[in-house]
Protein backbone atom coordinates (compact mmCIF):
# COMPACT_ATOMS: atom_id res chain seq x y z
CA UNK A 1 0.00 0.00 0.00
CA UNK A 2 0.98 3.15 -1.10
CA UNK A 3 2.00 5.96 1.78
CA UNK A 4 -1.13 8.55 2.68
CA UNK A 5 0.70 11.33 0.76
CA UNK A 6 0.40 9.27 -2.48
CA UNK A 7 -3.33 8.46 -1.19
CA UNK A 8 -4.90 11.55 -0.67
CA UNK A 9 -4.75 15.14 -1.93
CA UNK A 10 -3.65 18.27 -0.21
CA UNK A 11 -7.60 18.59 0.87
CA UNK A 12 -7.38 15.28 2.67
CA UNK A 13 -10.03 13.69 0.40
CA UNK A 14 -9.25 10.84 -1.98
CA UNK A 15 -6.82 11.85 -4.48
CA UNK A 16 -7.63 9.41 -6.98
CA UNK A 17 -10.17 9.72 -9.87
CA UNK A 18 -11.28 7.68 -12.49
CA UNK A 19 -13.66 8.67 -15.40
CA UNK A 20 -15.37 6.31 -18.25
CA UNK A 21 -16.80 7.57 -20.75
CA UNK A 22 -20.67 6.47 -22.87
CA UNK A 23 -21.53 5.11 -26.19
CA UNK A 24 -20.85 6.79 -29.13
CA UNK A 25 -18.50 8.65 -27.49
CA UNK A 26 -14.45 9.13 -26.23
CA UNK A 27 -12.70 10.27 -23.27
CA UNK A 28 -12.45 13.81 -24.55
CA UNK A 29 -16.11 14.43 -23.20
CA UNK A 30 -14.05 14.67 -19.56
CA UNK A 31 -11.52 17.58 -20.50
CA UNK A 32 -13.08 20.18 -18.42
CA UNK A 33 -13.62 17.87 -15.13
CA UNK A 34 -9.95 16.71 -15.87
CA UNK A 35 -8.80 20.68 -16.28
CA UNK A 36 -10.92 21.32 -12.69
CA UNK A 37 -9.81 18.10 -10.98
CA UNK A 38 -5.93 17.80 -12.12
CA UNK A 39 -6.12 21.86 -10.78
CA UNK A 40 -7.27 21.13 -7.06
CA UNK A 41 -4.62 18.07 -6.76
CA UNK A 42 -6.58 15.19 -7.78
CA UNK A 43 -4.41 12.39 -9.76
CA UNK A 44 -7.25 11.89 -12.57
CA UNK A 45 -7.22 8.85 -15.18
CA UNK A 46 -9.63 9.06 -18.30
CA UNK A 47 -10.28 5.42 -19.49
CA UNK A 48 -10.70 4.98 -23.06
CA UNK A 49 -13.33 1.79 -23.46
CA UNK A 50 -13.68 0.11 -26.42
CA UNK A 51 -17.14 -0.01 -26.67
CA UNK A 52 -17.18 -3.53 -28.10
CA UNK A 53 -18.83 -5.02 -25.22
CA UNK A 54 -19.52 -4.74 -21.56
CA UNK A 55 -16.50 -7.26 -21.07
CA UNK A 56 -13.83 -4.98 -22.75
CA UNK A 57 -15.13 -1.78 -21.10
CA UNK A 58 -14.62 -3.08 -17.80
CA UNK A 59 -11.67 -4.86 -18.51
CA UNK A 60 -10.06 -1.79 -19.94
CA UNK A 61 -11.44 0.14 -16.44
CA UNK A 62 -9.60 -2.68 -14.27
CA UNK A 63 -6.65 -2.04 -16.26
CA UNK A 64 -6.50 1.41 -15.20
CA UNK A 65 -7.63 0.86 -11.79
CA UNK A 66 -4.98 -1.40 -11.43
CA UNK A 67 -2.38 1.32 -11.86
CA UNK A 68 -4.05 3.49 -9.00
CA UNK A 69 -1.40 4.08 -6.43
CA UNK A 70 -4.72 3.94 -3.97
CA UNK A 71 -8.04 4.26 -3.40
CA UNK A 72 -9.85 5.80 -6.91
CA UNK A 73 -13.18 7.58 -7.24
CA UNK A 74 -14.69 5.77 -10.26
CA UNK A 75 -16.95 7.67 -12.62
CA UNK A 76 -19.17 6.67 -14.81
CA UNK A 77 -21.43 8.79 -17.61
CA UNK A 78 -24.00 7.49 -19.39
CA UNK A 79 -23.52 3.92 -20.51
CA UNK A 80 -19.92 4.18 -18.40
CA UNK A 81 -22.17 3.84 -15.20
CA UNK A 82 -23.39 0.05 -16.26
CA UNK A 83 -18.96 -0.24 -17.01
CA UNK A 84 -18.45 1.20 -13.48
CA UNK A 85 -20.92 -1.30 -11.55
CA UNK A 86 -19.06 -4.01 -12.94
CA UNK A 87 -15.64 -2.65 -12.35
CA UNK A 88 -16.60 -0.84 -9.06
CA UNK A 89 -15.92 -4.25 -7.20
CA UNK A 90 -12.12 -3.50 -7.60
CA UNK A 91 -10.00 -3.42 -4.38
CA UNK A 92 -9.34 0.08 -5.19
CA UNK A 93 -12.24 1.69 -5.34
CA UNK A 94 -13.46 4.13 -2.81
CA UNK A 95 -16.85 4.99 -4.42
CA UNK A 96 -18.80 5.32 -7.26
CA UNK A 97 -20.26 8.68 -8.97
CA UNK A 98 -22.80 8.18 -11.34
CA UNK A 99 -22.90 11.38 -14.07
CA UNK A 100 -26.01 11.10 -16.01
CA UNK A 101 -25.92 6.98 -15.91
CA UNK A 102 -27.08 3.94 -15.84
CA UNK A 103 -27.18 1.87 -13.02
CA UNK A 104 -28.12 -1.41 -13.15
CA UNK A 105 -29.00 -3.68 -10.16
CA UNK A 106 -27.10 -6.50 -9.72
CA UNK A 107 -27.87 -9.56 -12.90
CA UNK A 108 -30.05 -6.28 -14.57
CA UNK A 109 -29.61 -6.41 -18.37
CA UNK A 110 -29.44 -2.76 -20.31
CA UNK A 111 -32.77 -3.81 -21.89
CA UNK A 112 -34.46 -4.41 -18.70
CA UNK A 113 -33.06 -0.68 -16.96
CA UNK A 114 -35.87 0.61 -19.87
CA UNK A 115 -38.98 -1.41 -18.82
CA UNK A 116 -41.95 0.42 -17.79
CA UNK A 117 -39.83 3.96 -18.44
CA UNK A 118 -40.72 6.60 -21.87
CA UNK A 119 -38.54 5.72 -25.40
CA UNK A 120 -35.99 8.10 -26.14
CA UNK A 121 -36.37 8.87 -29.65
CA UNK A 122 -33.12 10.82 -29.85
CA UNK A 123 -30.52 7.82 -29.39
CA UNK A 124 -31.57 5.51 -32.34
CA UNK A 125 -29.02 2.60 -32.49
CA UNK A 126 -29.21 0.50 -35.28
CA UNK A 127 -27.25 -2.65 -35.45
CA UNK A 128 -25.26 -3.92 -38.29
CA UNK A 129 -25.09 -7.48 -40.08
CA UNK A 130 -21.68 -7.88 -37.90
CA UNK A 131 -23.47 -7.13 -34.40
CA UNK A 132 -22.29 -3.81 -33.64
CA UNK A 133 -24.21 -0.79 -33.40
CA UNK A 134 -24.27 2.60 -34.81
CA UNK A 135 -26.40 6.01 -34.49
CA UNK A 136 -28.75 6.18 -37.29
CA UNK A 137 -28.08 10.03 -38.78
CA UNK A 138 -31.35 10.43 -40.63
CA UNK A 139 -32.93 9.99 -37.05
CA UNK A 140 -30.29 11.12 -34.72
CA UNK A 141 -30.99 14.48 -32.77
CA UNK A 142 -28.14 16.62 -31.14
CA UNK A 143 -29.50 17.12 -27.54
CA UNK A 144 -28.95 20.69 -26.85
CA UNK A 145 -32.07 21.53 -24.66
CA UNK A 146 -31.85 22.27 -20.82
CA UNK A 147 -32.55 18.80 -20.12
CA UNK A 148 -30.99 15.04 -20.67
CA UNK A 149 -33.28 13.74 -23.73
CA UNK A 150 -30.82 10.51 -23.75
CA UNK A 151 -32.81 8.89 -20.75
CA UNK A 152 -36.07 9.29 -19.11
CA UNK A 153 -35.52 11.33 -16.29
CA UNK A 154 -38.15 8.94 -14.73
CA UNK A 155 -35.69 6.50 -15.26
CA UNK A 156 -32.84 7.77 -14.29
CA UNK A 157 -34.36 9.24 -10.72
CA UNK A 158 -35.50 5.15 -10.22
CA UNK A 159 -32.43 3.44 -10.56
CA UNK A 160 -30.51 6.14 -8.22
CA UNK A 161 -32.99 6.13 -5.42
CA UNK A 162 -32.95 2.08 -5.71
CA UNK A 163 -29.35 2.42 -5.20
CA UNK A 164 -29.60 4.57 -2.08
CA UNK A 165 -27.57 7.17 -3.99
CA UNK A 166 -27.05 11.01 -2.93
CA UNK A 167 -28.75 12.88 -6.16
CA UNK A 168 -27.79 16.15 -7.39
CA UNK A 169 -29.67 17.55 -10.06
CA UNK A 170 -27.78 20.37 -13.11
CA UNK A 171 -29.54 21.58 -15.49
CA UNK A 172 -28.29 20.66 -18.73
CA UNK A 173 -28.13 17.55 -21.84
CA UNK A 174 -26.94 14.58 -21.33
CA UNK A 175 -23.37 15.82 -21.90
CA UNK A 176 -23.44 17.42 -18.72
CA UNK A 177 -20.23 16.12 -17.78
CA UNK A 178 -18.58 18.01 -20.81
CA UNK A 179 -21.54 21.15 -20.51
CA UNK A 180 -21.71 21.37 -16.97
CA UNK A 181 -18.15 20.55 -15.92
CA UNK A 182 -17.65 22.56 -12.60
CA UNK A 183 -21.19 21.47 -11.03
CA UNK A 184 -20.22 17.74 -12.03
CA UNK A 185 -16.71 18.12 -10.27
CA UNK A 186 -17.64 19.55 -7.12
CA UNK A 187 -20.01 16.40 -6.93
CA UNK A 188 -17.26 14.31 -7.53
CA UNK A 189 -14.76 16.08 -5.11
CA UNK A 190 -17.59 15.57 -2.58
CA UNK A 191 -17.68 11.67 -3.43
CA UNK A 192 -13.91 12.01 -2.93
CA UNK A 193 -14.16 13.83 0.11
CA UNK A 194 -16.81 11.72 1.72
CA UNK A 195 -15.23 8.19 0.23
CA UNK A 196 -12.25 8.56 2.70
CA UNK A 197 -14.50 6.99 5.68
CA UNK A 198 -14.17 3.48 3.48
CA UNK A 199 -10.42 3.93 1.86
CA UNK A 200 -7.83 2.09 3.24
Amino acid sequence: MSDDNAELSTDGAVKNVVLVHGAFADGSGWRGVYDNLTSRGHRVTIVQIPLTSLEDDVAATTRVLDQQDGPAVLVGHSWGGTVITQAGTHDKVAGLVYVAALVPDAGETTAQQYEGFAPTPEFVIDVGDDGFGFLNREQFKAVIATEDKAFDQAMLRHMAQRAGATITTVPGSHAVHATQAEAVSEVILSAAQNALVGAH
